[in-house]
């Protein structure tokens, strides 16, 4: 019979979030004994490989652990550690053989990613018809004897709890490394690439190896913060000897020595611009000569003939400390690893592929919805990030991360940012003054009784008339219009092209042969038909034409509208005579038919000031009928109504 044990585990992700499949099989739980508390639940991600599809309590642990798409340690930070296979069952039949498989299955995915030991192992079953979550210990591996975890919590602001004490390291590192192949060895080509990159990691523990540590205060304008540290003072406990002249203050200094006073520790700040402790690597190859002396060149003649091969590789670390780590611990035991276990993962790659054409690696860090702490995956950037390859990627990345397979959040514009500031500073021309978002956050209610909102779902920007200098007073509605759309792909990351000005909207149209070449650089109009031209051109999105024959048949749409911003999300375009609006929502009672539309207007031609805009009707709800007998929508004129389309990408 099971005992009972008096410890405690803390569900820092969302619950919801350990049972958003809702399909039976194995979520592995993630914590991390080094910085949080022993029984400390970080996040989940999903198992995608089983050993038969008949039953999905049985991993298959090569797949998971071995297979370079799917290798676990890749996606999580060095030193996190997944602590529990959790069962999400439909309905339990056999209780304590599901609590006995969860915690044996824990015991085989540690002792395949970290080899055996003893250490405390954790099992958790859950039931889909109560949405229970029991767990489990087997103290020392000994899974005859299990304690059932009575003190469960689920952390309120994890977040906080997360990030207030925490912090990022990144180090990237950029190299080429050359290596020579004697003719004669042709067949032994994998064995003497593998030793090669094999010596280039090693070196990364070299003694006279130096790291420079610099703060990364995005947000403030406080001075940045930096020290050297040397190999051989990280490398203390293996012996290494160090002369008088290398200083190893710098060795107990804590992470927070290098953070800003005024850390925003939010996950949308993080999402916009990620701040991390900067780590470069430097080579000093000259240290062991203390004399100052002239740069020597040897020349050591070939003995037999070879044939060069050059890999690049860009390492790209990210790594998750608490404020009171010692910087030269973070290198030692977390980035320093971390660059070696990043480098190993493609050589695996790199030699099953020698004979093809040479893969590009590039990692990068995301920071998607319901995840509190960023994750890395490597992409092999050879033939472009659409290549069917690399979609199948994604594809198993959304899966075991549990994200929505029609949203485009691991793309590479989706990445983390480190580099807002820089940018900005070195070309403020360029980047300019940001754009409003969301004007439609303040504006009052409709005055619909009992209608229910429909809204577009993510965030966009305001264009419209004499915006950014570009005079379009009285012929650019559409074009600011389409403008606000694209944003809203931009902004949901479906695409990193930015917004295109007016005459590359008109170049577009000509591209296709919609328009003559005269047409660039023009004040004509354009319509909901050319801006369904230009998303496709542009964007490969499609669109839908809605066609009414008088302003006063635009409440009859309203239930079709709405169930627009409820599938798709995207701002509509709405043409009519000379003007164009971009409609952001409805509000429509079915049972009284009456609505609302929320109209954000191209118009504008003041500054970009919300209250002012707000207060003038700029961005607000407008009925096709006001309380005045007017009309906004106009009975003698036909409507065009542009809808485009989510694509259904990741």
């Amino acid at each position: 019979m099971d005992g009972e044990t008096g410890r405690c585990v803390r569900v820092l992700c969302p619950k919801k979030s350990l049972l958003s499949s809702r399909s039976r099989g194995i979520q592995w739980l993630i914590g991390s004994p080094l910085f949080f508390s022993s029984f400390s639940i970080v996040s989940s991600i999903r198992c995608l490989h089983a050993v038969t599809e008949d039953d999905p309590y049985s991993p298959d642990f090569v797949k998971e652990t071995v297979v370079h798409n799917s290798r676990l340690n890749k996606l999580m930070f060095k030193r996190f550690l997944i602590m529990v296979a959790l069962e999400v069952i439909k309905k339990p039949s056999n209780a304590q053989k599901s609590k006995t498989k969860a915690v044996r299955v824990s015991n085989n995915l540690y002792e395949c990613l970290h080899g055996p030991g003893e250490h405390d192992l954790i099992g958790a079953t859950t039931d889909l018809m109560t949405d229970d979550i029991h767990f489990f210990v087997s103290c020392l591996a000994n899974i005859e004897k299990m304690e059932v975890v009575r003190s469960v919590i689920y952390d309120d602001n994890p977040e906080k709890y997360i990030w207030e004490k925490g912090c990022l390291l990144r180090c990237n590192l950029e190299f080429k490394l050359p290596i020579f192949i004697p003719l004669n060895k042709t067949s032994d080509v994998a064995e003497i690439v593998s030793l090669s990159i094999d010596a280039a990691a090693a070196k990364l523990r070299d003694p006279h190896v130096v790291y420079l540590v610099e703060g990364s205060n995005i947000n403030t304008e406080e001075s940045t913060r930096s020290a050297i540290l040397h190999g051989m003072v990280l490398n203390l406990v293996s012996g290494h000897s160090f002369s008088k002249s290398v200083d190893t203050s710098t060795k107990d200094l804590p992470c927070s020595y290098f953070l800003s006073k005024h850390k925003d520790i939010s996950l949308s700040a993080k999402r916009e611009n990620a701040d991390a402790i900067q780590i470069a690597v430097l080579f000093n190859q000259s240290r062991k000569n203390c004399k100052s002396i002239a740069p020597v060149a040897e020349y050591f003649p070939v003995t037999e003939h070879a044939k060069n091969l050059s890999f690049s590789f860009k390492l790209d670390v990210l790594c998750y400390s608490t404020e009171d780590f010692t910087i030269s611990a973070a290198l030692s035991e977390l980035v320093i690893p971390g660059l070696v276990d990043q480098l190993n993962n493609m050589k695996r790659v790199l030699i099953s592929e020698l004979q093809s054409q040479q893969p590009q690696f590039c990692p990068y860090h995301f920071l998607p919805p319901g995840l509190l702490h960023p994750i890395t995956a490597i992409y092999d950037l050879r033939y472009g990030e659409t290549e069917m390859k690399q979609v199948e990627m994604r594809k198993a990345l959304h899966s075991r991360l549990g994200l929505p397979l029609d949203r485009p959040l691991l793309r590479i514009a989706n990445a983390l940012n480190f580099d807002t500031k820089s940018m900005k500073t070195i070309n403020p021309l360029k980047y300019g003054t940001p754009l409003l978002k969301d004007v439609h956050n303040e504006i009052p209610s409709s005055g619909v009784s009992g209608g229910i909102i429909s809204l577009i779902d993510g965030s966009y920007e305001y264009y419209h008339y004499l915006l950014q200098g570009f005079d379009d007073n009285g012929w650019g509605c559409a074009y600011r219009s389409l403008q606000t759309i694209l944003s809203w792909y931009r902004l949901q990351r479906y695409t990193s092209l930015n917004v295109p000005s007016h005459r590359e909207i008109q170049q577009a149209l000509v591209d296709i042969g919609d328009k003559e070449p005269s047409f660039v650089g023009s004040r004509e109009w354009i319509g909901a038909i050319e801006l369904s031209f230009v998303l496709d051109k542009l964007l490969g999105v499609s669109c839908k034409i809605m066609n009414v024959r008088s302003g006063e048949e635009l409440p009859e749409k309203c239930r079709e509208l709405s169930m627009h911003f409820e599938t798709q999300g995207t701002p509509i375009m709405i043409g009519g005579g000379v003007l164009a609006y971009t409609l952001l929502g409805v509000d429509y009672n079915e049972v009284s038919g009456d609505c609302a539309f929320l109209i954000l207007d191209p118009h504008y031609t003041g500054s970009d000031d919300l209250k002012k805009i707000v207060h003038g009707g700029w961005c607000g709800w407008k009925k096709a009928v006001d309380s005045k007998g007017k009309s906004f929508f106009l009975k003698d004129k036909f409507y065009n109504l542009l809808l485009p389309q989510r694509p259904n990408i990741v």
